[in-house]
């Protein structure tokens, strides 16, 4: 009889969170490669200020599930591409699904089965993975009676497809066949399709790519394509989907926007002005329902903004901005004004950060730095420097400052160890900001309270501090 009761119970819960279609919403992408990681239930507080129902993980993070239970927050979490291969679907979805979705538990709706598997740049080494890995799962949510709720998806690139003009788009030769498959497997399980689609990457690459096609003001380099006339490459790159799929006879099939947005640091085009015109401007384009040339009046079923915070531990091969994607920088606080639609006319900070204590470390002003060059590269090996490079924020600094932002940024990296600011008596710890205009030098946050290895102020003699306070104004008064 328990069992029975059980059963009734669990049908009468999953009758509750169905059904599944719901209006449109901006989400958001919360990447968690960063030296200074608040804490899950603060970066959730962050999420429910600003009233983001949706967020899209890049994995299945036991402590981000655990903050988002009960929050009413849906949720996508996703698979590393690394995973695809050895994947034991029963136990993934037993540990990563079963056990957090609960009445008060947290609303996984998506499961990303990679990331961008089919990317160029792979050669090929996942995609044949990727189509048994949901099979393999899809089996597994059955066994769990999630089926009906969790939906399976795979984020694509939009270098899946390809065309001059969107009514030409398809996919990849390569891809036909399992393009075909995959598109098959999503419309029989109900899942939308989800790209992401990155104009900032195609102005960047592209010294001929006309600026404001990238952006929704309108361009004065239109591209006509028979009927339709394209004023913004997200409209064309939708649309080029929008063919492709058509192509394969999944015409009307749903398409999920899974990363978008503009970094605001790192390059020449990568700063906050831009970045507030065009998420702005992508906002109000999504929800005006305006929709496409080919998909006229049905925009994107979701759209999610990447991201939510600046990541500085994301490599930077694909170029120094991929550090700065945030619309909120690493400690939660709001990079520009940016209404999301949801409710609040601006973006709301981050509460409750767990900061270091309130010093920095920087170049001793009289000491000589003639043999600092090994100290530097050692710093920016393992801290991120991106905005001292050319288009960053602190490019215009001076030769001292930017040797004080290297060492600050290695500090607090090590959580203000005190051996970490020595540089073989190049640097010293001072309690003045440095800041220099819009050159922000950051102090440390940390998920754990204070942290152990970042020794409390009251360690540090008021001797220290004094002398650190009279060298450091002595310096900036002279200088």
């Amino acid at each position: 009889m328990g069992s029975g009761v059980g059963a009734v119970a669990l049908c009468i819960f999953f009758l509750l969170l169905v059904p599944h279609e719901v209006e449109s919403a901006i989400g958001v992408n919360w990447g968690t490669l960063s030296f200074h990681k608040m804490r899950p239930s603060t970066v959730v507080d962050l999420l429910k200020a600003n009233k983001i129902t949706k967020v899209k993980l890049f994995d299945s993070n036991p402590d981000a599930l655990r903050a988002l239970m009960g929050t009413g927050i849906q949720v996508m979490v996703g698979i590393p591409n690394e995973m695809l291969s050895t994947l034991n679907s029963d136990l993934f979805v037993q540990q990563n699904l079963s056990r957090f979705i609960d009445k008060n538990g947290a609303d996984i709706r998506y499961v990303a089965v990679g990331n961008e598997p089919f990317l160029t740049g792979y050669g090929g080494q996942f995609q044949n993975y990727v189509v048994p890995a949901m099979v393999n799962l899809q089996q597994s949510l059955v066994k769990a009676n999630l089926a009906s709720y969790v939906k399976l998806v795979v984020p694509c690139n939009a270098d899946a497809y390809e065309s001059n003009v969107p009514s030409q788009g398809m996919f990849r030769p390569e891809l036909t066949q399992i393009m075909t498959q995959l598109v098959s497997f999503l419309n029989t399980n109900g899942s939308p399709f989800v790209v992401n689609i990155y104009p900032f990457l195609s102005l960047y690459g592209n010294s001929d790519f006309p600026q404001d096609y990238a952006f929704f003001e309108g361009s004065s380099h239109p591209v006509p394509d028979g009927p339709n006339t394209y004023y913004n490459a997200f409209d064309g790159n939708f649309d080029t989907l929008v063919a492709a799929l058509t192509k394969l006879g999944y015409g009307q099939m749903p398409i999920v926007i899974g990363e978008i947005g503009w970094p605001t640091d790192g390059a020449v085009g990568a700063n906050l002005t831009a970045a507030r015109v065009f998420n702005q401007g992508l906002i109000s384009h999504v929800l005006s329902n305006k929709g496409t040339p080919l998909r006229p009046g049905s925009p994107p079923a979701d759209v999610y903004l990447f991201g939510l915070l600046d990541e500085g531990a994301k490599s930077t091969l694909p170029g120094n901005f991929e550090r700065h994607w945030g619309i909120f920088s690493f400690d939660g606080q709001a990079k520009y004004r940016l209404n999301l639609g949801l409710g609040n006319r601006g973006l709301k900070n981050a509460k409750n950060v767990q900061y270091l204590a309130s010093r920095w470390c920087v170049a001793h002003p009289s000491k000589d730095m003639t043999q600092v060059g090994d100290h530097l590269r050692l710093a920016c090996s393992e801290a991120d420097c991106t905005t001292l490079n050319d288009g960053g924020s602190c490019s215009q600094l001076g030769e001292k400052d930017n040797i004080s932002y290297a060492f600050n940024s290695y500090y607090q990296m090590q959580m203000q160890h005190e051996k970490s600011c020595d540089f073989d008596g190049l640097g010293m710890v001072t309690f003045l900001d440095p800041s220099v205009g819009d050159c922000r030098f950051l102090v440390g946050v940390t998920d754990k309270g204070l942290s152990s290895s970042a020794e409390p102020m009251a360690r540090w003699s008021i001797y220290h501090i004094c002398i650190g306070v009279l060298i450091w104004r002595f310096w900036t008064l002279t200088i």
